[in-house]
């Protein structure tokens, strides 16, 4: 019995090393998949110094004022879940492919804009090309083999693009921070307008040092005859883990005669109203409406919250995004856009929904489509 016994304990501790082991292996694993570039750089040296006078940075990390509390509602997220919505669409998203080469021509006068899908938008304002952030990869996800993939093309393929002069930055999420995009920017000489900390994974990934412009909130700097403004938004932010660890954003873009504001993501808050009073209200407002749920609402504003944040901003015109592009939520796919429609019709919003690549012209009246209804 003795004999057994022995027996038995040495089995037992050999599991245990077992099972030690692997843990082990898969714990040094995770750490050295965390060091791959996709990730992102690490916040050291002046960038850190620079970090840490941010009014927003408060010990060792960036929040939000009065600070976001994850609320641990797990059953009310499992409810919304299993909620029974249809995530994606039932036929193909229409899109309007950019004409070959169209990007290689000058911009003409005035403000446009088009819609590449979720958050990415084109704009042309005063001769001058901005992207809003560029998401042209197949998923949304530090890897393209896993992660959330895309419901439609974009409208034109990430190995043509070119001819962008800037791009704004709102966070460093992986569907509004794409490397791959970055990468061929970057070779066509954009400039990278971030938030504070972002540029650390710029460089990583060899973006030139010349072309990333960090900015704190209320910065702002003049390029190429237009004003490029870093404003306030309610969020978070974190390559690795949701850690705070570079500052989130929304933008306000003004030229000589037009200007555009973009929401970045957000939860409502009266930052809306402070930017109409520094900076006046823009002509056209890119809108985040979707990627919502009923315990986020502090750092994802839902689509009635986005129309009034419009009319805090007293813009003219409201292009919704971050909706039709990636499944991010609980929500029916084309849910965000029916409500934002909706409440813009009950507060008086003008606003238009244009299908993936059509334009946008300040100066030319557009007619929206219900295109979300195809097959209805």
């Amino acid at each position: 019995m003795a004999g057994t016994g022995g027996a038995d304990m040495s089995r037992g501790f050999k599991v245990l090393l077992v099972v030690g082991v692997v843990a082990a292996f898969l714990g040094l694993s995770a750490v050295l998949v965390l060091t791959l570039p996709t990730f992102g750089g690490t916040m050291e040296g002046e960038r850190l110094a620079r970090m840490r006078q941010s009014p927003q940075y408060v010990d060792g990390r960036f929040e939000n004022m009065p600070p976001y509390r994850a609320e641990l509602a797990l059953v009310q997220n499992i409810r919304d879940y299993l909620g029974g919505q249809q995530r994606e669409p039932g036929f193909a998203i229409p899109v309007l492919p950019l004409a070959p080469g169209s990007l290689k021509l000058p911009p003409l006068a005035g403000m446009r804009a088009i819609w590449f899908g979720h958050a990415t938008v084109l704009i042309e304002i005063d001769g001058v090309r901005i992207l809003t952030d560029p998401v042209l990869s197949e998923r949304a996800s530090p890897f393209q083999f896993i992660g959330p993939q895309r419901m439609h093309a974009p409208p034109i393929d990430l190995a043509r693009l070119d001819g962008i002069d800037a791009a704004v930055i709102s966070h460093d999420h992986y569907d509004h921070l794409d490397r791959d995009t970055i990468l061929q920017l970057a070779r066509g000489g954009t400039h990278f307008f971030v938030g504070l900390g972002i540029g650390a994974h710029l460089e990583r990934w060899s973006v030139p040092p010349m072309q990333i412009h960090e900015m704190d909130w209320w910065d702002h700097t003049r390029f190429k005859g237009i004003e490029i403004h870093a404003t306030p938004a309610r969020h978070y932010s974190g390559r690795k883990s949701m850690d705070n660890s570079t500052l989130w954003s929304s933008w306000m873009i003004r030229g000589a005669g037009y200007s555009v504001y973009y929401s970045g993501d957000t939860g409502y808050g009266p930052h809306f109203k402070e930017v109409r009073q520094r900076l006046g209200a823009p002509d056209l407002a890119l809108m985040k409406i979707g990627a919502y749920g009923s315990t986020w609402l502090d750092i994802h504003m839902d689509p009635e919250s986005a129309v009034q944040s419009h009319v805090d901003l007293g813009a003219r015109t409201m292009l919704p995004v971050h909706w039709a592009t990636f499944n991010l939520a609980y929500h029916a796919w084309d849910e965000p856009i029916v409500r934002a429609v909706a409440a813009a019709r009950d507060k008086g919003v003008s606003l238009v929904t244009p299908r993936v690549g059509e334009v946008v012209d300040s100066d030319v009246p557009f007619t929206s489509r219900p295109w979300w209804r195809a097959t209805r």
